[in-house]
C-alpha cells in the first residue's frame, strides 16, 4: 500500500514539475494565473490534500474550521508579502508543513478541532506570503481570490479522500490507508526538503 501510494505522490510530482511552470497573468490573467499557482507546486498541493485528510480524521466541525483556519491565515500571509513585510524561511517552514502534517495524519494523534487550526494557520501564514512574494505582474486581489479558491478545492478533495479512505478501512477492517497516506506524504516532504 503504501509503495503505491509513493507511486501516486511520485507521478503527481511529475505532473507539478517546474516543465509546467505557472501561468503568465499577463496571457492567462490575474485570476487564472492565482487558480493555477497551488496546483502547480508539489509542495502546496502535498500540504493542502494533506489539510484535508488531518480534517477529515477528526470528522464533524473540523472539516470546515481547519481548512476555513489555513485559507484565511493564508491570506494574511499574502497580505504582508504585498506590504512588503518580511518573513523569515519561508521555504523551509513550507517544507516543514508537509513533513508535520503528514506526520500527524500519519500517527493519528490526538489533537483538538482549534489545535489542529491554530497549527495548519501558523503554516498557512507562510503558505501565503510566498505567494505573495511571486505576484509578478498579477492583479493582486483576483489572483489572492483565486489562489484561495484553488486551495479550498484542494483541501475538500482531501477532505473527500479521507473519507473514501475511511470507508475502504471501515469495509475492509484495515486501519492503515489514511495513515500511509499520512506517512507517504511526510515521506515526500522530507524528500523535498534534502533534495533543496
Amino acid at each position: 500500500m503504501i509503495r503505491r501510494l509513493s507511486l501516486a505522490i511520485a507521478a503527481l510530482g511529475l505532473a507539478t514539475a517546474p516543465a509546467f511552470a505557472h501561468l503568465n497573468p499577463a496571457e492567462h490573467g490575474s485570476f487564472a494565473a492565482g487558480f493555477s499557482h497551488p496546483l502547480f507546486g508539489l509542495d502546496h498541493v502535498l500540504v493542502m490534500l494533506a489539510v484535508g485528510l488531518w480534517a477529515a480524521s477528526l470528522k464533524g466541525r473540523a472539516m470546515l474550521v481547519v481548512p476555513a483556519a489555513f485559507v484565511g491565515t493564508m491570506g494574511l500571509g499574502f497580505a504582508a508579502a504585498i506590504a512588503g513585510l518580511p518573513l523569515p524561511f519561508v521555504e523551509p517552514v513550507i517544507l516543514a508543513s508537509i513533513i508535520f502534517i503528514g506526520l500527524m495524519v500519519a500517527l493519528a494523534l490526538p489533537f483538538s478541532v482549534a489545535g489542529m487550526a491554530v497549527t495548519v494557520a501558523f503554516f498557512a501564514v507562510f503558505h501565503g506570503h510566498a505567494h505573495g512574494g511571486e505576484l509578478g505582474q498579477a492583479g493582486a486581489a483576483s489572483f489572492a481570490i483565486s489562489f484561495m479558491l484553488a486551495t479550498a478545492a484542494l483541501h475538500a478533495t482531501g477532505i473527500a479522500l479521507g473519507i473514501g479512505l475511511a470507508r475502504l478501512q471501515a469495509a475492509g477492517g484495515r486501519s492503515v490507508l489514511t495513515r500511509s497516506a499520512g506517512l507517504a506524504t511526510a515521506a515526500t516532504g522530507l524528500a523535498l526538503a534534502l533534495a533543496g
